[in-house]
């Protein structure tokens, strides 16, 4: 660089250095005013954690998944995976739609009559959901009562594996089930039964499914 160049340079730097001086001269007096002594700075991601495997990343994220357990939550997701795995818009070979795997005749039974925007509307679907198990909680309180508890083909009934198997199967089958205590099994176009479905979705919490004879699906 030439001495011109280095005065070209100089001359605009000095002048900043200047004004910088006159408007916060305790800084150079007190640098360590400044000082980002007790700051933590590191920011880094450390080399164990930048080679963490995909397996572990996804057991990372399920140590923070809410667990439903036993929950109706939990027997309402539970019953959604088995049927459809959790899919809100899959229809099957069969023609049922949706999370929970609905006919077009039940559907018609809780009011809904447009299936198209049955498959397009999760949370009709979620409604669908309640008031089919209200409408079979109805019709099977009966053998609610008199079987729950009960052990059947192997199987400790209870109210909630009663509504699964209606959801599969329909009230009529589960009330044919239970009423020959296991010898009228009835088994769907893939192969899951009545008493399957009892066993698998027995224990949960549906307590708070209201028994109603003419429920209805209303977004």
């Amino acid at each position: 660089m030439t001495i011109n160049g280095i005065k070209n340079f100089i001359w605009p730097f000095s002048i900043c250095l200047v004004i910088a001086l006159a408007l916060y001269p305790d800084s150079t007096l007190n640098p360590e005013q400044y000082s980002t002594k007790g700051l933590k700075l590191d920011y880094n991601i450390c080399e164990d954690l930048a080679m963490i495997s995909e397996s572990e990343k996804a057991a990372q994220v399920n140590d923070f998944t809410p667990h439903l357990g036993k929950s109706f939550e939990g027997f309402k997701e539970a019953l959604g995976f088995k049927e459809s795995r959790g899919d809100y818009f899959t229809v099957n070979t069969l023609g049922y739609l949706g999370k929970y795997q609905f006919g077009s005749e039940t559907l018609k039974l809780l009011g809904i009559y447009n299936p198209n925007y049955f498959l397009k509307t999760p949370e009709l679907q979620e409604k669908a959901f309640i008031a089919n198990a209200e409408r079979n909680k109805w019709i099977l309180r009966k053998d609610i009562k008199r079987f729950q508890g009960k052990v059947i083909s192997g199987v400790k009934i209870s109210e909630s594996g009663i509504l699964a198997a209606a959801h599969l199967a329909g009230p009529g089958s589960v009330k044919k089930f239970l009423r020959s205590y296991g010898g009228h099994n009835f088994s769907d176009a893939y192969g899951s039964t009545v008493r399957y479905y009892m066993k698998k979705f027995s224990g949960y919490d549906t307590s708070g499914i209201l028994a109603k004879k003419k429920a209805k699906a209303i977004l």
